[in-house]
């Protein structure tokens, strides 16, 4: 019987040593990886790291300003603003009535002077018809008398009137009666008709003798 080689031996222990871990290698899966495990690594691989230098403490941000009025308090300041609101337009409203009225009154006053106006313009115009006609008759009197007896009537009659008739009668009536007058009479109530023409500042009639 033949003997195998030591060496022949060895490289067949060898072969079969590669094959059987080859074989197992193909045969056995992976050990599946433990979470806890690595959870625990971490851990402990952070535990052994050098601790971080503390973080600058961050600037401190403005709070928030809050809102200082609450929804009532709110709803209060928009009632007491309407409040003001409506007493102001009731105020506007009693004034603007109060305007309405004066000039309602404004109104009436005008009225009641322009009807005034017109009575007194009536009045005036019916005294001055009625001057006029006593005049006239005044002047129709003395044309129908003789001259010597009108103008002795007149000597002694106001001047005022004398001036009146005798300006307001006719010239050949006027003339004869004037003739017949006390001469300081008659030189007085002609300056005065002379004069009356003028206006009230250009007339002349101080030093008047009658």
């Amino acid at each position: 019987m033949i003997r195998p080689r030591p060496i022949t031996l060895m490289l067949g222990a060898l072969v079969l040593a590669g094959a059987a871990k080859t074989a197992t290698s193909l045969l056995s899966p992976e050990a599946p990886v433990d979470p806890d495990s690595l959870f625990v690594s971490a851990a402990s691989a952070a535990g052994n790291a050098a601790p971080a230098a503390p973080a600058a403490p961050a600037a401190e941000a403005p709070a928030p300003q809050q809102c200082e009025q609450t929804p009532e308090a709110m709803l209060d300041a928009m009632r007491e603003e309407r409040e003001l609101l409506d007493q102001q337009k009731t105020r506007l409203s009693e004034r603007q009535a109060e305007i309405e009225l004066a000039e309602e009154k404004l109104q009436m006053d005008q009225t009641q002077l322009s009807d005034l106006k017109g009575e007194l313009e009536d009045l005036l115009a019916k005294v001055k018809k009625a001057q006029t006609d006593d005049v006239d008759r005044l002047v129709a009197l003395y044309s129908a008398m003789k001259p010597k007896e009108a103008a002795a009537i007149m000597d002694d009659l106001d001047i005022e009137v004398s001036v009146m008739v005798l300006g307001t009668m006719p010239e050949r009536d006027a003339a004869p009666i004037l003739a017949k007058l006390n001469p300081t009479r008659a030189r007085a109530i002609s300056r005065i008709i002379l004069e009356r023409s003028k206006l009230p500042g250009d007339q002349r009639l101080d030093n008047l003798k009658l």
